[in-house]
């Protein structure tokens, strides 16, 4: 599956009200880790099953990460049932962001 793209628009239904966990990036087109970071998000998106994951462009929906209290960027946060169950922030390999994702499945 490919990663969803996440507006004001889209977030609820998409993240607070989906029937499995999902993973949310909170990213900037001018943040150099975040750019390291996409290609192994985009990589795991298409590779993981039982797992969404979408992205936030925090430039363009600054409320969304107002809401979560984003205050770097990357920052990772893993929802289920519609509750943050755990966040992260910074780049990591892709094996150890798998196996933080594993960890919800």
């Amino acid at each position: 599956m490919s990663e969803l793209i996440l507006t004001s628009e889209n977030f609820d239904a998409s993240v607070l009200q989906a029937d499995k966990p999902v993973l949310v990036d909170f990213w900037a087109p001018w943040c150099g880790p975040c750019k390291v970071m996409s290609p192994i998000v985009e990589e795991l998106a298409g590779e993981m099953e039982g797992i969404l994951i979408g992205k936030v462009n925090v430039d363009e929906h600054g409320d969304i990460a107002q809401k979560f209290n984003i205050l770097s960027i990357p920052t990772f946060i893993v929802f289920k049932g519609g509750q943050v169950v755990e966040q992260f922030s910074g780049s990591m390999s892709k094996d150890q962001l798998r196996a933080k994702l594993l960890g919800h499945l």
